[in-house]
């Protein structure tokens, strides 16, 4: 077989490998709160600035509108935030946070620490987490901008 072929040859493996067992590390702290991942994306992107349009959280969040706007739909049927007409366009739509949704940011004050610790390894330390923060960041950016199609 083709080295290039083999499983533990593909960086796109460990990254979904990794991925998908961070995700799984969140299950149990969000679950109790009745939360998902996603969801939880959505509530710190709120939780920095409040009353936003699903345009800009979608962007932030790296995603397609019409992948926030069901998810937003449960948040607020979960009365975590509500979704209103824009005051200066009434075609954009604006999320903000509820009292329930704010007070989640106090409730869930100690996921990244335990999320975090729970990373850390023999590679992995406080002091190495910036410069894997630089390298991820530098994937993210290079793919993103060779998915987007060229601006003429």
């Amino acid at each position: 077989m083709k080295e290039q072929f083999k499983l533990e040859n593909q960086l796109c493996f460990r990254l979904y490998t990794a991925s998908r067992l961070l995700t799984q590390a969140y299950h149990p702290l969000l679950s109790e709160h009745g939360l998902t991942y996603p969801q939880y994306l959505v509530l710190m992107v709120l939780w920095e600035n409040d009353a936003q349009p699903v345009n800009d959280i979608a962007k932030r969040l790296m995603l397609e509108t019409n992948t926030v706007t069901p998810l937003l739909k449960r948040m607020e049927s979960q009365g975590i935030l509500m979704r209103g007409k824009g005051s200066q366009d009434a075609r954009q739509v604006i999320v903000t946070l509820t009292d329930k949704g704010r007070n989640l940011q106090n409730l869930l004050a100690d996921v990244p620490m335990k999320v975090g610790s729970a990373v850390i390894c023999k590679s992995v330390t406080p002091e190495t987490v910036p410069v894997l923060f630089g390298m991820l960041d530098d994937i993210i950016e290079k793919l993103d901008s060779s998915a987007k199609p060229d601006e003429a």
